[in-house]
Parts: structure tokens; C-alpha cells; sequence
């Protein structure tokens, strides 16, 4: 009797790792989610608008993937305790954070001294107070296990000096500043803390941003998640308080 061999399933590079994205609705967002998922992840994604929300945990579904849709505003203290509680009570644990829902600010964007303060403050409580809010709240579970990995989304404005992108720029400037803090002070425990640049995108955001581009000469957001899956992986376990730029990255050989 002839016995049928099969050939076996590719294991990701994210099996079995439980991965909770912001601003998962669509861009960036949505492509990380998507490609976690096709690592073998368990999701749990969340974004304000749940229409889209809900059409992307459809996608991830039929790959086969296991995910919890949230509709929150990172902005909001009581949205970002309940979105960590939910996608706690439903795997137990998370092993990555990645922070990347964020907020433009006022459009068409104004000078800093023509930008409404409730507007700048609501700028600064998404891209930073937003991340902070989740850091604090996924990180006694990674601590007590001793792993863990955040990943926080950063800009190009947050280091050069952009007219007009004064709010956007300062929020993501202090990101990157209190992802080096957190990496430092987090040093030895398992945990590690870093930031990507995924560079211009054909995005919803960018086209916000800069109307009069041609979005067809950027990349599809598809197109820069490599340096996210490393991060998200156990390959970069030693990988801390780095900041990396998604087009100079090259996967380090093992």
C-alpha cells in the first residue's frame, strides 16, 4: 500500500503570538494587520470608524485568522482600558503592541499659530498620550511573563522641520522621544520598545496631507511591513530602543 505524503504548512514567523494593532481600519494599519494574520497571529485590531473595522476582521477571517475587532479612540482613557481588557480576556496575554493609529490634525494644515488649541491638543492625546495610555496598560502582563514587543510608529516629521506640520511633527517627535525612555527604562526586562519610520505611503493620511502628489509614486503600505513582522518576531528579541526607517531596512541573516 502506497502511503500519501503531504506537505506541510509554513509555520510564521508570528505563530502563536497574540498582536493588538491601532488604526487597523485601513493604510498601515490594515496591512500590518493582514500580514500578521498570514504570519499566524491572533489579532486584535481597533480603530474609531467600525465600518472598515469590521470589513478588515472580515479579511483576516478569511485567511484563516483568528481576530477581535474593537472600536475605540486610543485618545480616550476609558477606550483604551476597555480595548487592552477585551483582547486580554480573550487570549490571556499580548505579545505586541503596535501603535499606529494617528491623527493629521486641522485640514488643509495650518502654521502653528493659526492651529486651534483643542485641535493640537487632540493631535497630542492621540499620537502620544495614546500610545502611553496602551504602553502602561499591555506592560505588567509582558513584564510578568518576561517578553514582549511595542512598536511605535513614528514620521520623518517628527525629526526634520516641516512648515505646517507643526502639531503632527511635535506629537511624533515626543514619540520617539518616550520610546527611548520606555526601551531604557524597560532594559533587562524582556520587553523592548522601538520605533519605525515607514516613510511617505500611498495612504488616506498622505493624500490628506499633500492633495497635490501623485500618490502612484509612493509605496503601497503593503509594501513596509517587513520591518514590523522582525519586530513583532523573536528574531529581534535583542532589538531595543532603536529607531528603524522601513526603506533602508535589510533583514539581518540568522
Amino acid at each position: 500500500m502506497q502511503i500519501a505524503r503531504t506537505t506541510p504548512s509554513r509555520k510564521g514567523v508570528l505563530e502563536g503570538k497574540v498582536a493588538l494593532i491601532t488604526g487597523a481600519s485601513r493604510g498601515l494599519g490594515r496591512a500590518l494587520a493582514l500580514s500578521y494574520a498570514r504570519e499566524g497571529a491572533k489579532l486584535s485590531i481597533c480603530a474609531r470608524e467600525t465600518t472598515s473595522l469590521i470589513a478588515v476582521k472580515t479579511e483576516i477571517e478569511t485567511l484563516g485568522g483568528e481576530v477581535l475587532s474593537v472600536s475605540a479612540d486610543v485618545s480616550e482613557r476609558r477606550d483604551v482600558e476597555r480595548l487592552v481588557a477585551e483582547t486580554l480576556l480573550r487570549y490571556d496575554h499580548i505579545d505586541v503592541l503596535v501603535n499606529n493609529a494617528s491623527f493629521l490634525g486641522p485640514n488643509p494644515m495650518p502654521l502653528l499659530i493659526d492651529t486651534p488649541t483643542d485641535e493640537y491638543e487632540r493631535v497630542l492625546r492621540t499620537n502620544v498620550l495614546g500610545p502611553f495610555m496602551l504602553a502602561k496598560a499591555v506592560l505588567p502582563s509582558m513584564i510578568e511573563r518576561g517578553q514582549g514587543s511595542i512598536i511605535n510608529v513614528i514620521s520623518d516629521a517628527g525629526i526634520e522641520v516641516y512648515e505646517n506640520w507643526g502639531a503632527y511633527g511635535a506629537s511624533k517627535a515626543a514619540l520617539l522621544q518616550m520610546t527611548r525612555i520606555w526601551a531604557a527604562e524597560l532594559k533587562g526586562s524582556g520587553v523592548r520598545v522601538n520605533a519605525v519610520d515607514p516613510g511617505e505611503m500611498d495612504t488616506q493620511m498622505h493624500a490628506l496631507a499633500l492633495p497635490e502628489e501623485d500618490p502612484s509614486k509612493y509605496p503601497k503600505p503593503e509594501e513596509v511591513v517587513e520591518v514590523f513582522l522582525y519586530l513583532a518576531s523573536n528574531r529581534s528579541h535583542r532589538v531595543n530602543g532603536r529607531k528603524l526607517a522601513a526603506a533602508e531596512f535589510e533583514l539581518p541573516r540568522s
